[in-house]
């Protein structure tokens, strides 16, 4: 397994596969990876010549410093769990200077409000970030393909909007949620969290069947009512927000016409960590 950390050497490399393959596949992540992070590996090395990883825990991306800070970091074990897929895999293991090289700051860009709702709203500037460091990737490692949990919904529309506007080129492949036995989303901050919570954890995506079971037969603002009264019951978890939104446009949801598609979107703060979940719900 070759791990990269400088973008000079990345540049020889990648300008080395380019020249043999097109299908090169990438699968962004900032680390600390769980199940989630290796079925989209798993699938990006079924369906491509050549894999890389990356693993950066992007600054940018990050509106409160203590999160920043306390993400996990643990490279030597995601190695080790990379290389049981492959050891012909590659890993992208920048530092922040070599990809900020000219200050800590993120790019502009115009998503025409959907980086305004849901995560966007609570996370200003959050998505500018995201759409940075993913241009950036996208640009030194030239991939075919690219990988995205569906866990982070709204990321994968950012994501597509990039791809659209900069690499016409590149097919945007989402994975299904991977959920732990209690049924909460893999994410790797259900590490910040206690034993406690985690075993009552399996409540928000119970709350999101409850959700997908009743929206046709129950109002608005009876579910959103519901949803606070379900999660809010245990006393370490609070509703961030709850909102149910067109699939593809992140549209508001529209009552009288309920042929639509439509997802739920869920935000809950367990012992003060944001744990994010959504369902396709019609």
């Amino acid at each position: 397994m070759i791990i990269v950390k400088n973008i000079s050497d990345l540049n020889n490399i990648i300008s080395n596969q380019s020249s043999k393959t097109s299908n090169i596949g990438l699968v962004p992540t900032m680390g600390s990876l769980h199940d989630g992070h290796l079925a989209l590996i798993r699938d990006a090395n079924k369906k491509c010549d050549i894999v890389w990883v990356s693993i950066f825990v992007n600054p940018t991306q990050f509106n409160d410093l203590n999160d920043y800070n306390s993400y996990p970091n643990e490279l030597e074990n995601d190695i080790k769990k990379i290389r049981t897929i492959s050891s012909k895999i590659y890993v992208f293991y920048p530092s922040v200077s070599e990809i900020y090289n000219n200050g800590v700051s993120s790019e502009k860009f115009n998503f025409n409000d959907l980086d305004k709702v849901l995560e966007g709203k609570h996370r200003p500037g959050h998505f500018n970030g995201v759409a940075t460091i993913v241009k950036k990737l996208f640009k030194t490692i030239k991939p075919l393909k690219v990988f995205f949990g569906e866990k982070d919904f709204q990321q994968t529309i950012i994501v597509r909007e990039i791809i659209n506007s900069y690499f016409p080129k590149i097919t945007l492949i989402t994975c299904p949620t991977i959920r732990n036995n209690y049924g909460l989303a893999l994410s790797s901050r259900n590490k910040l969290i206690s034993k406690k919570a985690l075993n009552n954890s399996g409540i928000i995506f119970e709350t999101l069947l409850f959700v997908k079971n009743n929206f046709v037969k129950t109002s608005y603002k009876q579910l959103k009512k519901s949803v606070k009264q379900k999660i809010e019951d245990i006393s370490t978890f609070k509703l961030d927000y709850f909102e149910i939104r067109e699939s593809e446009t992140l549209n508001p949801y529209d009552e009288n016409n309920k042929k639509k598609s439509y997802r739920a979107f869920i935000c809950v703060k367990v012992e003060g960590i944001r744990l994010i979940d959504n369902l396709l719900i019609n």
